[in-house]
């Protein structure tokens, strides 16, 4: 007896991963894209009140701000900028290889954006690494600022936000890397194809996402314009 399932007036059998409380896979992709769509607007929300908390002290303490952006090691900051927007493209580029069945394609695509964001995290890695050495970790025992000791405290804020805002980054690249790993696995067993692709081009939303806060948060903690008096 076969495991296709068919029902009255069908003329086709099911797609193998179509669930049962969808009629088609239209309906089943279109379902998904909007679920994904609907967790990123809460995830817009989340970044954008840190965000708005960010700015808020900023204004308050712009002469701090501008102190502390400074001690940003800004090279490294533009390398993870150029990493991420490649790997956007490897991303893209796998959703399409996926749509045209192409299962080496895809596979590779997707290698390479995992390549790209675990590079990125080796690079923030090295960053937070260098930021501890230099005693910018914030804490009672960690954070040794003698600059301006008047500004310690408004300095100490800052890296507060910096290890805060791009520490839930690299959370969502870390988790991103991982869901990589599954879609590799299942890319190379053959699960998508031009009738089902939904889950890798969820995948791009997802990543797609992940770089475009890094885009605000580049120019938010690195490249701040602000009164400095030495």
């Amino acid at each position: 007896m076969s495991d296709v399932t068919l029902h009255a007036g069908d003329e086709h059998p099911h797609h193998p991963f179509l669930q049962h409380h969808f009629e088609d896979m239209g309906q089943q992709h279109e379902a998904s894209t909007l679920g994904m769509w609907m967790f990123l607007a809460t995830e817009i929300l989340f970044f954008g009140g840190v965000l708005c908390a960010y700015w808020v002290y900023r204004v308050m303490y712009p002469e701090a701000w501008a102190l502390a952006a400074q001690q940003q090691i800004r090279w490294l900051g533009a390398t993870n900028t150029i990493i991420l927007i490649v790997s956007s493209l490897t991303m893209a580029l796998a959703v399409r290889e996926s749509q045209l069945g192409r299962r080496k394609g895809t596979v590779f695509m997707l290698l390479a954006t995992l390549f790209f964001g675990t590079a990125f995290l080796c690079v923030k890695a090295y960053e937070y690494y260098k930021h501890f050495e230099e005693g910018l970790f914030p804490g009672p025992l960690t954070f040794h600022w003698h600059e301006n000791p008047a500004l310690a405290q408004k300095v100490q804020l800052f890296m507060v936000f910096y290890f805060s805002m791009t520490g839930l980054h690299a959370l969502h690249m870390v988790i991103g890397a991982g869901l990589l790993l599954w879609f590799v696995m299942r890319a190379w067993r053959g699960d998508f194809g031009p009738e089902y692709y939904a889950p890798v081009e969820i995948m791009g939303l997802y990543w797609h996402f992940v770089d475009i806060v890094w885009i605000f948060l580049f120019p938010f903690l690195y490249l701040i314009h602000g009164v400095h008096h030495g």
